[in-house]
């Protein structure tokens, strides 16, 4: 139970932080609802786990190989800057009411833009292969089984914060206006264009 509990601690800890995807999750959650918002977090988390999992793995071995950490680093860029220009149309988009069907946002399609978009960042996959070397030395994730319970707790840990979020954001969706909603789109577009452009400047530096 020591290995699932430090992994919850850093599923928490680290979804915690402030990004792309969190932006995301906050301006899908007042543009559709709570179970669009639990949709996006459940995909945040399940890549977290998964990116856990190869770090755990040794798959950070691979980002060394400069074409393929600029390929996947352009690749998530581009994808991170495509969610922020759909954000900002809708911020800006004059809109009456008549939203065409293909807009409306079901939980399934924010689960897998969820998916897409965390997994934009492959280089997460180093920092979770860092984490695990510190925790393997700590004695949490030493052994096979430990290391399989520390991954599950990471993704129940990003999980439980990523619900909160949107439970939250669905809370506050009651009390904001459309014009909030709108100054979220703008923000969250913004942020996510910026996260992108930053991705892309690493991605061709780096390479």
């Amino acid at each position: 139970m020591h290995a699932i509990a430090v992994g919850f601690g850093l599923g928490f800890f680290v979804a915690l932080q402030l990004g792309p995807m969190s932006l995301f999750l906050v301006r899908s959650t007042l543009r559709r609802g709570w179970s669009v918002g639990l949709a996006v977090g459940a995909g945040i988390a399940l890549v977290d786990a998964l990116y856990a999992a190869a770090g755990a793995a040794g798959a950070a071995p691979l980002l060394a190989i400069d074409p393929v950490r600029l390929t996947l680093g352009l690749i998530g860029a581009a994808v991170l800057v495509a969610l922020g220009a759909r954000t900002l149309y809708s911020a800006f988009r004059v809109r009456h009411g008549g939203e065409v069907h293909a807009e409306v946002a079901t939980p399934r399609r924010a689960f897998l833009t969820a998916l897409a978009g965390t997994a934009s960042n492959p280089a997460t996959i180093a920092s979770w292969a860092a984490i695990f070397a510190a925790a393997s030395v700590a004695g949490a994730a030493d052994s096979a089984s430990g290391a399989a319970l520390l991954v599950a707790g990471v993704g129940l840990g990003s999980l439980t914060w990523v619900s909160a979020l949107a439970s939250g954001t669905a809370v506050a969706r009651r009390a904001v206006g459309r014009r909030a909603i709108r100054i979220a789109d703008a923000i969250a577009g913004l942020g996510l264009v910026g996260f992108g452009g930053v991705l892309a400047a690493g991605a061709v530096q780096d390479g």
